[in-house]
């Protein structure tokens, strides 16, 4: 079994290593985007926080009037009060989504509409998720994400006993005996994260992808926006509200407006659930577009335990469950597979050439043997 399962976890690191150092290197410096953004662009991510927000409406006639070609999709509505608004739009003749950025104490737009990879780490992001191929990257991602599963599983399988000899590097050793015992540490120590890692980002992209498949495979084209798609006399406020009054406990996170004709409008939120793995969108309050009447509400209390578990996925993969120490924790074992392509790539062609030198010396030993 063992022999079976190292030439499976061998093949997989050949064939996806290169694939999967770009999606882990850039996954570790995703775990700290907004930081690196508040490095690279702090007037425009980071604002002063005041003794209270602007009203929703009032922030979204702003964007309307000084953004005319533009409709509101999708906004985000940080828990961190120093960090600017996400407002999410579409250009009319389009089908592309975009963003801005906003002030929501001074109702003043800190960016223009931008597409999704404009800035540094937005391009880092859609790096990481598709490999700069839009759709089709997501299903490629998608098969390098199950191959780090299986490298992740058939490396702790393989080197299980090594915790007998954790603190162990023989560092006397020939550079290929140090170089193992490096490679089967690391491996072990990072291989639950990877695996986390892997299956939670893999389970994301393909969803993605079918989705994507379910909704145009018969040719529909995604929807162009050509005017507003909601009752633009309803009070978004008066809807937040009403979503935070119907889930007992909610925060408002994300607001949701149509961006194609049978969307509605949904306020999703967080809710105290005393798992520090619930996502900040484990609740949801849907209403209609044009009457603004609730349609339904949703929370993860009264969910069952597939959806629950599913709602853990977004924490165990930023690994922002424990705050600044799971992320440095998952930043740092993120970016493992540097260390684990390097020695495991090494070790690969010393038993290569070790093979050969054996199969050389077979050979020479046939040939010395007398005939007859």
């Amino acid at each position: 079994m063992n022999k079976s399962l190292f030439k499976i976890h061998s093949w997989a690191a050949l064939f996806a290593f290169i694939p999967l150092l770009v999606i882990c290197i850039t996954g570790s410096l995703l775990v700290f985007k907004h930081e690196i953004d508040s490095l690279l662009m702090h007037d425009k991510v980071r604002v002063e926080p005041q003794a209270q927000r602007a009203p929703l409406n009032a922030l979204l006639e702003t964007i309307n009037h000084q953004q005319p070609n533009y409709e509101a999709v999708g906004w985000v509505l940080f828990q961190d009060d120093a960090r600017a608004d996400v407002v999410y739009v579409m250009e009319k003749g389009t089908s592309e989504w975009s963003y801005l950025l906003l002030n929501p104490y001074t109702n003043t737009l800190l960016s223009t509409p931008v597409p999704h990879d404009h800035y540094f780490t937005d391009w880092l992001l859609e790096l990481h998720y598709t490999f700069l191929l839009h759709d089709v990257g997501l299903l490629i991602t998608s098969v390098f994400s199950i191959a780090l599963l299986l490298l992740g599983l058939t490396g702790f399988i393989l080197y299980r006993k090594f915790w007998k000899n954790f603190f162990t590097l023989r560092w006397n050793a020939r550079m290929v005996v140090y170089f193992s015992d490096m490679h089967k540490m690391v491996g072990i120590v990072s291989a639950p994260v990877l695996v986390i890692l892997a299956f939670t980002g893999g389970w994301w992209n393909i969803a993605a992808y079918l989705h994507e498949i379910e909704e145009h495979s018969d040719g529909h084209e995604h929807h162009v926006m050509q005017e507003r798609l909601y009752n633009d006399t309803l009070s978004l406020d008066a809807l937040v509200a009403e979503a935070e009054q119907s889930v007992d406990g909610c925060t408002a996170t994300y607001l949701s407006l149509p961006w194609e004709p049978q969307a509605n409008i949904t306020v999703w939120g967080e809710v105290p659930t005393g798992n520090i793995l619930a996502s900040q969108y484990n609740s949801t309050t849907t209403f209609d577009a044009q009457t603004g009447e609730k349609l339904s509400s949703y929370d993860i209390r009264e969910a069952g335990l597939g959806a629950r578990i599913i709602d853990t996925y977004t924490s165990l993969h930023y690994g922002d469950f424990a705050g600044l120490f799971s992320r440095i924790i998952w930043a740092v074992l993120g970016a493992s597979p540097l260390i684990l392509s390097i020695t495991g790539i090494t070790l690969w062609f010393k038993r290569r050439k070790q093979r050969a030198r054996a199969k050389l010396k077979r050979q020479q030993a046939r040939q010395a043997i007398p005939a007859g």
